[in-house]
């Protein structure tokens, strides 16, 4: 068994360099100003619709990436038919519902069937999918869907950790709250004790 802890050999994701849709993006956040009974042309505020332009561009840059082509990338043929664990990958993604962050933790496991992909591809699929408008249940099911459908292993595991905007800073406020959500295939789905050895090495229970 291969455990991996971080994103080795991450590289992030670029900005979106699209002009035209930064341009067009700037117009409605000057109107949103404006209707918030703001006035965009103080200095303050100057170049703050571009500036949000360009920061909503970065955080859903994954609606310009192909998950599956991340893992075709760098998929190789091996022998080795223990569980990899890719875990604690860093997370941010911005909730479909309030438009607003949520951030946590990854933890992505296989067990390969005569292939396996690049360390830092698993990390790269995880932004792939988060940088995008999400809820949390369907980013993780996305990640174990990619991973099968990529590598065809013997069984995927992922498990979500996250803390959400939208409860903290409005709603129902608690400041403190986690969701953790899990999706399994194969090995991690039919077999007790392989989940079991999966989720105590990630330290995460599931009641």
């Amino acid at each position: 068994m291969h455990i991996f802890e971080g994103t080795p050999g991450y590289e992030k994701l670029q900005h979106n360099n699209n002009e035209e849709q930064t341009q067009e993006l700037s117009k409605r956040y000057r109107q949103v100003l404006e209707i918030l009974g703001e006035d965009p042309d103080r200095e303050g505020l100057e170049k703050t619709p571009r500036r949000m332009a360009r920061a909503m561009q970065f955080l859903t840059q994954g609606y310009q990436t192909d998950p599956l082509a991340i893992i075709n990338s760098a998929r190789f043929k091996e022998e080795y038919r223990q569980m990899v664990l890719v875990k604690d990958i860093e997370l941010y993604s911005m909730c479909e519902h309030h438009v607003l962050p949520f951030y946590g933790r990854a933890h992505v496991a296989y067990i390969p069937n005569g292939f396996i992909t690049g360390l830092s591809k698993v990390a790269r699929v995880v932004d792939a999918f988060a940088r995008r408008l999400q809820v949390q249940e369907r980013l993780t099911v996305q990640i174990r869907d990619c991973m099968q459908e990529g590598l065809n292993p013997l069984g995927v595991a992922v498990v979500i950790e996250a803390q959400h905007m939208c409860m903290q800073i409005r709603g129902v406020q608690k400041q403190n709250s986690v969701t953790t959500t899990s999706a399994f295939t194969g090995a991690f789905l039919k077999d007790i004790k392989t989940r079991e050895e999966f989720m105590h090495l990630i330290g995460v229970k599931l009641h």
